[in-house]
């Protein structure tokens, strides 16, 4: 997808890349292109570029980026600054009050609607076609495209599982409070019904003793 962005000429430029009170120097983050933009870059000069910040951006745009030393890649080994991201995004997702799914648009729906207490207009639509999903690629080239993002693949992962939990939980609340709605609403029925019939013993009574008045 944002191969897509970027061969249309989609940049970057303006974003400053900020992290500890600082912006990355070129060393740190070199350009994976030379010119004003990258657009009709082919798939695979995409993905050559060892900068691209394509690569499992999901997992860094939710990270706390100074726990490894922002850009600066010598601060520890990849496989320790790969983990350090990786969890710190998990925490970090785990912490907000709500998150959503593409691949899930209805669920997403009602897991905001309960959270927040509050209703859309109009029902999500489920759209499962985009621009990157027109573009036929070979299993080659897709397992290469996992592996260059196998972190975010397992950030997703681990975001779906949690997604799922959550909406369960809130059908289960749901149901509980339906449950718990409708036994009070029984306890209502039956409260009425015993005072009616306690009024009818009432009057029952009442016009016996009359007629008993009037026998005599």
């Amino acid at each position: 997808s944002e191969w897509r962005h970027v061969q249309r000429g989609a940049t970057w430029k303006a974003s400053l890349h900020v992290c500890d009170g600082r912006s990355p120097t070129t060393e740190e983050l070199p350009s994976c292109y030379t010119g004003d933009d990258w657009s009709g870059c082919s798939l695979k000069e995409f993905m050559d570029c060892p900068y691209n910040l394509a690569n499992n951006r999901q997992v860094r745009m939710l990270s706390d980026l100074s726990l490894v030393g922002c850009y600066n890649l010598s601060v520890m080994p990849e496989e320790q600054r790969n983990k350090v991201l990786l969890d710190s995004a998990k925490e970090n997702l785990k912490r907000m009050a709500f998150f959503g799914l593409t691949e899930f648009q209805r669920k997403t729906q009602y897991l905001f609607e309960k959270t927040f207490n509050m209703n859309f207009i109009a029902p999500f639509t489920q759209y499962n076609s985009t621009r990157a999903s027109s573009v036929e690629i070979d299993e080659q080239t897709q397992k290469h495209i996992e592996t260059l993002n196998f972190l975010d693949m397992e950030l997703y992962d681990y975001a779906k599982d949690l997604f799922l939990q959550r909406y369960q939980y809130m059908r289960q609340k749901e149901h509980q409070e339906a449950r718990r709605k409708r036994q009070e609403q029984r306890k209502i029925l039956k409260a009425k019904q015993a005072h009616n019939k306690e009024q009818s013993d009432d009057n029952s009574t009442t016009d016996y003793i009359g007629n008993v008045e009037r026998w005599r």
